[in-house]
């Protein structure tokens, strides 16, 4: 029988790496390696604890939930030997941002030990020049040693840079800690700039047997929502940059689109109005908000004041148009209220992000405008709101 030298190689060297394995595990498990268990017991400790803080960012972040945009929320937290120094949080467009306000919080008392801590912040340190100076500038200014990032940011005048500059000033840079999190708190930020055109979120409010209302051409609409969960929906509006209806459901609901139940910021209302046919006393056009109207000819001196007429192409693809459209006036994160045939057509176009389907299981009408069909397993949770059920989807 041949000699095959190869095949004794391989058999001593897999031999070896058996014996060198029992070994180790036989000096792991009599405590020999401490130097090991150590090493591995402080990257678990170090990782519980950058996570403890990157929660309290992400908390500070939501302080300022439908106010930042078009900038992302962000929170930022500075440590120093177990104790928070200081604090702060983006709080509107054009202000300073978490990481300044967050210096800026650290007491004259605590000054000096900023090159001896730890800043964490939910969003990678912008790089570039905007309405603010680099916060990653000034970072290294201050001579903080640490820092622990959340996510990078997809901003083309960052994705990376930030954490290149800090890196190359020699300051220790972590990042992914809490990293789904704190993508989640900015979607709408990270699809405006992945996709170019705004996150988009799908709303209605359904019967129990599935319709979202009856079939009439005029009359007050079928009420579905209560009262709380009303609330729930401006809540839902003031967190959002624009809101929009088609021609019918302006017609016959003649919506105001507004917060009446909540506070914050009006998103813009948008309403599609192809053949011009929307009379100018609607609650739309009554000038206390800007109001755009996507048509297919504009109609020179018909509205007042805070409304625009657009033109779209009326044979092409009109949802891509009105995307391409908000995305140029920096438009973030899209609510569509209805109707139903307005709602399908972002579904059937993929071009949704989420939507909330609020359905009241004591009402059936069994007959009716039939409610939008979402693609299936698109559910991902549900919960209560005064009696109704609150249906959340995601693409």
């Amino acid at each position: 029988m041949a000699y095959c030298c190869k095949c004794d190689n391989e058999f001593f060297v897999a031999l070896f790496a058996l014996s060198l394995f029992c070994t180790i595990f036989v000096l792991c498990k009599n405590n020999r390696l401490v130097g090991f268990r150590d090493f591995d017991k402080n990257n678990l400790q170090m990782q519980r604890v950058d996570e403890f803080y990157m929660r309290r960012c992400l908390q500070l972040a939501r302080c300022a939930v439908g106010s930042t945009s078009p900038n992302p929320q962000v929170g930022a937290v500075i440590v120093c030997d177990e104790r928070i120094i200081g604090e702060g949080y983006h709080i509107r467009a054009g202000e300073p941002h978490a990481e300044v306000n967050a210096v800026r919080s650290v007491a004259p008392t605590d000054r000096h030990l900023l090159p001896q801590s730890t800043i964490y912040v939910t969003l990678e340190p912008c790089s570039h020049y905007g309405k603010t100076p680099p916060c990653c500038d000034l970072i290294i200014k201050e001579g903080i040693r640490r820092v622990v990032i959340g996510t990078t940011d997809n901003n083309e005048c960052v994705k990376g840079a930030g954490i290149a500059r800090m890196k190359k000033a020699g300051i220790e840079v972590v990042v992914g800690v809490l990293e789904n999190e704190c993508y989640a708190i900015n979607r709408p930020f990270f699809t405006y700039n992945r996709l170019a055109r705004p996150a988009v979120t799908l709303k209605w409010a359904q019967t129990a047997d599935g319709f979202i209302d009856v079939g009439r051409e005029g009359g007050a609409p079928l009420h579905i929502s209560t009262p709380v969960s009303q609330v729930a929906v401006h809540k839902l509006r003031s967190r959002h940059d624009a809101i929009l209806v088609g021609t019918r459901t302006a017609l016959l609901d003649n919506p105001s689109l507004n917060l009446r139940h909540w506070t914050g910021r009006v998103p813009l209302r948008l309403v599609i109005d192809r053949a011009g046919v929307l009379p100018v006393g609607l609650n739309l056009f009554d000038g206390s908000f800007p109001t755009v109207i996507y048509t297919q000819k504009t109609i020179d001196g018909k509205f007042g004041k805070n409304v625009e007429q657009v033109e779209l192409d009326f044979s092409g693809d009109i949802l891509l148009q009105i995307l391409a459209h908000l995305h140029s006036l920096k438009v973030q994160s899209l609510l569509v209220e209805g109707g139903a045939k307005l709602l399908q057509s972002f579904i059937d176009a993929s071009l949704w992000d989420c939507a909330r389907v609020e359905v009241n299981p004591s009402l059936v009408v069994r007959s009716g405008v039939a409610a939008p069909v979402l693609p299936e397993n698109s559910l991902v949770s549900r919960e209560k709101c005064d009696g109704n059920e609150i249906l959340l989807f995601s693409r």
